[in-house]
């Protein structure tokens, strides 16, 4: 009997085949849909993806696929979608990359030949990493705007970080519509630790992923398929048990044991893999040894370089192992082992030195020849192989070569990771300074670099330690106080510490190194990360570096300073915005894009403080444009997004806010460097009454836990934890969280956060009665400069908030006048409520009802579902109709509630009240009863401190 070595069935499948082609189905109707399909090796994630891949192409899908490479973390940085791209180059030609293919260079070099053709494309250096994403993401549209597109990663468990940066950035940033992502992985490489973990776990929170786990079943069914027959009871029993239902090890068990019975099955699972190896002839065996160490994939070219055989003994070799099913070709002409799991068995087969041997071979043929592997993946073979091969000099060079090429493709963490496997490498070789032509500091410093760079600062943070502990500050000085600031900068960023004493010594050993540019750099740089801490010591420190740089011709250099302390001093801001226009025309010129993107920020953040806020969203916006333009729309260019969101917040433009919001959420900055966003999204969720408000608000102020965060950044955060208090009603926590607030000892010094956060703490002082807090408010309110329109409003709502009796209405008067002329809607709103509340006290009902019906249209052009049920509820307590349409109706309560709420205040009990009116005590009850739900009050004596303060217990008028 026969039996085929592959089974043809697809069993036990029909539920994860349905669950892609709804997903295909949903991709097509324009909704962003991701597939995440796991199962150990084996288990038939090909075989089913086979099936449902066929199936899409059949309904007019076209589908893409890439594949991870085994080169580790270090490996090749976006191997499958650079064979993504290949494809769509092949097929579509290079115009469908649409004048970019100089960037798009950077994952298919071929298009780099393509590129210089083409004069108007930016240099390949202008494109870094997130505009490289952002490129992709628009391919992938348009090409999904033709025909659905299906794009398939496999093996992600191999996937480099830079390929899970991408496909992280498609599923939660770009999210294109019509394409569907079906990313493939082992569940049996996932061991604790593994980088792929907490990455699955961040894209299961993404709306629009789905997770498909396959299991191990239908043992029978193909082992009927590859039999031809039905197999004994017994011998199903006895494969089952044998393989756990894997397909791939119940075909390897057919074909390796009885046909029928199955009565000579191999003791392992190695065994197993090995045993149709072991019936090839030895010169295929040889072959499969040597193409093993290749890895998965091997291009026939290449392996017939390094095997050394004949082309007609290398072609049977190859055709042998085809027939065996242990190798199969693919449409490009190169060759596939039929399974990972049997490459994997052959190559732990190989004998140490043949270990060695073969994948020194394999790097000297393609450092001698690389174009026998894809364009772009040369330095990563050769740098894999040569460490594989354990020649540490050759492996050491290669590893740094890997990490330039790395760096080329924007594949930072890559990079990072090639140059610390150089860093290994360098105790095991003796020359090493010479081979690599710098010392070992130098090497440590670019991966520094690196490590930041790519986001890595907790890393970067170790690395700055070992430099310290190398360097010779007295040998170096200059050296040393980089590593210093940046140390400091760091430790700052991940709110460790503010940095201060490392930036102090940086600073100290900077001042007294040698004269020259690269000085005149540190120093401004000190100057930049002391201005958030100690803007007097930046001033210092950069009128010492000006001084010097004007002599060198060095007044570039300064740019980044002179914008940042131009921008946290409190000098005059718009002769500020004068200069930062100044600024951002030397720097454009000048070809200074971080300078000019820096300028770009604080130019809309300096718009939004004057109250400016059209301006300052669409500087933000235009900004934003520029960041994209030039390639940092993921780094500077982030704080454009939360600037922007500030604006659009101001002007009531809230689903634009949190549009904007979610694309800064995306980014996912590393240590406080998204907290701008994740604040202000917390606020706006908080006022509109999102259900996912409590789990922003939270995350958000779990940041008041670190040592050390920004006082910029601090104080917003004291206001949040405020007014989320208050929103919960819960007292304790307000009155705890304002009493932290007042005490934070930068207040007093920066307006800006200061007065927002008076305004929180008046407002609890107000509504618990605390007295104590309320002098507090008062004391530091009265030394709190307040020189724009939005310090102006919050200091005129302070004034409002601690004044009582008569006092009440003017000042509530003008603190609604002077949030008129800031323009803020979400705060008038709040004001005119207040107002309103001081006006019924008074007895003015016109003013009541003009009031509460703006704020009630405030609140609905807003979205803002508290500030609307405040105003519906003040409505109905003070006895108007239809506030939102204007007008005031027939009163809330009768004359004859008027009279009991009358006695309510003056103490009475229902007995004493139903006495006074004549009625029964039952009827007073009752009379209680709809009073404290009309007013919507819990209780009799909260319905007589509110009758109070809305003047409902006046006598009504005698009619005339």
């Amino acid at each position: 009997m026969t039996v085929r070595a592959a089974s043809s069935v697809l069993v036990g499948r029909h539920r994860e085949l349905s669950t892609l082609r709804d997903s295909l189905g949903r991709a097509r109707a324009g909704e962003p849909t991701t597939v995440l399909v796991g199962g150990e090796a084996g288990v038939g994630k090909t075989r089913l993806l086979e099936e449902f891949t066929g199936w899409a192409t059949d309904g007019e899908a076209r589908v893409l696929v890439g594949q991870c490479l085994e080169l580790g973390e270090a490996g090749l940085p976006f191997a499958p979608f650079a064979a993504a791209l290949r494809a769509v180059l092949r097929v579509d030609g290079p115009e469908v990359f649409a004048g970019y293919e100089a960037e798009f260079a950077r994952l298919v070099p071929e298009l780099g030949r393509t590129a210089l053709a083409a004069p108007s494309a930016a240099p390949v250096g202008d494109a870094p990493r997130g505009y490289l994403f952002d490129l992709v993401a628009e391919l992938f549209q348009r090409l999904a705007d033709a025909r659905p597109l299906v794009l398939l990663i496999e093996d992600l468990h191999w996937a480099d970080r830079s390929t899970r940066d991408l496909i992280g950035f498609l599923v939660r940033a770009a999210r294109p519509g019509r394409l569907l992502l079906v990313c493939t992985y082992r569940t049996d490489e996932l061991q604790r630790g593994h980088p792929l973990r907490p990455f699955l776990a961040e894209l299961d929170r993404v709306r629009g992923v789905e997770r498909v786990e396959l299991g191990r079943d239908g043992t029978g069914a193909i082992l009927a398929d590859l039999l031809g027959a039905e197999p004994p009871a017994r011998a199903v029993d006895d494969v089952h048990k044998r393989t756990q239902g894997n397909p791939f090890f119940i075909e390897e068990l057919a074909v390796a044991g009885d046909p029928i019975g199955c009565a000579a099955l191999p003791e392992t699972l190695r065994d197993l893999l090995l045993a149709r190896v072991d019936r090839l002839p030895e010169p295929a065996q040889r072959v499969l040894r040597i193409a093993a160490a290749g890895g998965t994939r091997f291009a026939h070219d290449l392996l017939a370089e390094v095997a050394g055989l004949a082309e007609v003994e290398l072609e049977d070799a190859l055709r042998a192992a085809v027939a065996a099913q242990l190798v199969v070709a693919d449409p490009d002409g190169d060759y596939e082992f039929r399974h990972a799991l049997v490459r994997e068995a052959v190559h732990d087969e190989l004998l140490p030195g043949e270990h060695a041997r073969l994948h020194a071979r394999f790097a000297a043929a393609i450092e001698a020849q690389p174009h026998l592997v894809a364009a772009g993946r040369s330095p990563a073979e050769i740098a894999h192989h040569w460490y594989a091969a354990h020649d540490h000099p050759r492996a050491l060079v290669a590893a740094r070569a890997a990490a330039c090429a790395a760096a080329e493709r924007y594949a930072y963490a890559e990079q990072r990771r090639l140059l610390e496997r150089a860093l290994e490498l360098w105790e095991l070789v003796p020359d090493a300074a010479t081979l690599l032509g710098m010392d070992h500091l130098a090497l440590l410093e670019q991966t520094l670099d690196a490590a930041i760079t790519a986001g890595d600062f907790s890393r970067a943070i170790t690395l700055t330690r070992a430099g310290l502990a190398e360097v010779d500050a007295e040998a170096a000085p200059l050296r040393a106080a980089r590593l210093l600031g940046q140390r400091g900068r760091l430790l700052a960023l991940l709110g460790k510490s503010d940095g201060s004493e490392e930036l102090g010594e940086a600073y100290r050993l900077a001042a007294g190194g040698p004269a020259g540019v690269e000085r005149v750099r540190l120093l401004a740089d000190i100057a930049t990360y002391l201005v958030k801490i100690d803007p007097g010591q930046a001033s210092r420190v950069a009128a010492e570096a000006s001084a010097t740089a004007v002599a060198l011709g060095e007044k570039l250099a300064l740019l980044p300073t002179r914008i940042a302390l131009l921008c946290r001093g409190e000098g005059n801001l718009e002769r500020g915005l004068t200069e930062l226009a100044e600024a951002e025309a030397v720097a454009r010129a000048a070809g200074d894009t971080p300078a000019l993107v820096l300028a770009k920020v604080f130019r809309s953040d300096v718009l939004c403080e004057l109250g400016r806020y059209a301006e300052s969203a669409e500087a933000a916006e235009a900004g934003a444009a520029e960041a994209r333009r030039v390639g940092i729309s993921r780094s500077t260019g982030a704080y454009l997004l939360s600037n922007r969101a500030e604006a659009l917040i101001a002007l009531g433009r809230w689903d634009d806010a949190e549009a904007v919001c979610a694309e800064a959420a995306r980014i996912d900055l590393s240590g406080v460097t998204g907290l701008h966003w994740l604040q202000l999204g917390a606020g706006l969720r908080l006022a509109r009454a999102h259900p996912g408000a409590d789990e922003l608000v939270d995350r958000a102020l779990a940041f008041l836990s670190r040592p050390f965060l920004w006082p910029n950044l601090r104080l917003p955060l004291h206001e949040l934890g405020v007014e989320a208090a208050l929103a919960a009603d819960d007292k304790i926590e307000a009155v705890r969280a304002a009493r932290v607030a007042v005490a934070d000892e930068r207040l007093p010094q920066l307006p800006r956060e200061g007065w927002p956060v008076l305004s929180a703490v008046a407002r609890t002082a107000a509504r618990v009665g605390d007295r104590e807090l309320a002098a507090a408010v008062a004391a530091l309110a009265a030394d709190l400069p307040a020189r724009h329109p939005a310090a102006r409003a919050h200091a005129a709502q302070v004034t409002a908030l601690l004044a009582v009796g008569d006092q009440a209405l003017p000042a509530w008067r003008a603190a609604v006048d002077a949030w008129r002329a800031d323009g803020q809607p979400y705060p008038l709103g709040r004001a005119l409520l207040a107002l309103a509340e001081s006006a019924a006290a008074a007895g003015e009902r016109d003013e009541v009802s003009a009031a509460v019906t703006e704020a009630a249209e405030i609140a609905r052009r807003l979205g803002a579902t508290p500030l609307a049920e405040t105003a519906a509820t003040l409505a109905r307590r003070v006895g108007l109709r239809g506030a939102g349409q204007g007008g005031a109706g027939a009163e809330l309560l009768t004359s004859r509630e008027r009279e009991v709420l009358r006695l309510v205040a003056e103490g009475h009990s229902n007995s004493r009240i139903a006495e006074r009116l004549f009625i029964s005590p039952k009827t007073a009850s009752v009379h209680v009863s709809r009073i404290i739900a009309k007013l919507g009050v819990t209780n009799r004596v909260e319905a007589a401190a509110l009758a109070h303060r809305l003047g409902l217990l006046a006598e009504p008028a005698t009619p005339r």
